[in-house]
């Protein structure tokens, strides 16, 4: 039995993870926590922690994590580089599943996006279209991030180079070298992503449509499941779904 605790669970993906994690039998939830709450109390009970708070907590759980030694799985998106270094500094002493999505599906498309970018080739333009609630705070989203991350590491890009953030006035026609990102926001959209590869004459598009955060909760809790008996570093879901190297 894993015991995990649930760090944001008065948010809505908090509330998923303790919906669906009653469907886990191999899973015991030994504590749900938020703003407010001392996490370090309840780690002796827990063998993994599943932060969904905002992205400027994170490091903190992360240091708590990795002075417990308890394994980590990061479902917040938008750190900065000082938070991203906190982060990899504990997972040098834990174990962390630290992904940008955790629908089985959403990472299905990165894997067919990483395929379909090398089978097509530079022939092909890239676009990412992502939409989202109106109340998300980042943008582009993590998803649409690592979506953007992948194209430019088959294409040899600097992502920072390459990325053009919607397009407005006269921008000159479009660069082979560019990757254009669109991010949609409105109504309660739990998350939609699309990736277009276009080409004369021919159009290929790989979408993925999110409409309820049980199959992100799903992913996360089938991530703690896999993390606490691993050695410590990164892991994302491609690890936790064999992935990798297929």
């Amino acid at each position: 039995m894993t015991r995990i605790l649930i760090n944001g669970s008065r948010g809505r993906m908090g509330q998923a993870l303790l919906q669906c994690a009653q469907r886990f039998p191999s899973l015991q939830v030994s504590a749900a926590i938020d703003a407010g709450d001392s996490i370090e109390q309840h780690l002796a009970d827990t063998d993994v922690v599943i932060d969904f708070t905002l992205h400027h907590v994170t490091p903190g759980v992360a240091r708590a994590c990795s002075e417990a030694g308890k394994a980590l799985v990061i479902g917040t998106t938008g750190h900065d580089e000082t938070e991203k270094s906190v982060i990899r500094q504990a997972a040098l002493r834990i174990p962390m599943v630290w992904a940008s999505n955790y629908s089985t599906g959403v990472n299905t498309l990165f894997w067919l996006t990483r395929k379909t970018a090398e089978i097509l080739g530079p022939d092909f333009d890239l676009e990412v279209v992502e939409m989202h609630h109106r109340l998300k705070k980042d943008a582009p989203s993590g998803t649409a991030t690592t979506l953007l991350e992948i194209l430019a590491d088959v294409r040899n890009l600097q992502l920072a180079d390459a990325l053009r953030h919607g397009r407005r006035g006269i921008t000159g026609e479009r660069t082979a070298s560019e990757i254009g990102i669109h991010a949609l926001r409105g109504g309660d959209v739990v998350g939609d992503h699309t990736v277009l590869f276009a080409a004369n004459g021919e159009r290929v598009e790989l979408t993925h449509k999110a409409s309820n955060r049980d199959t992100f909760a799903n992913g996360a809790l089938r991530a703690a499941d896999w993390i606490h008996t691993r050695a410590p570093g990164i892991y994302d879901m491609q690890d936790v779904l064999g992935l990798r190297d297929r």
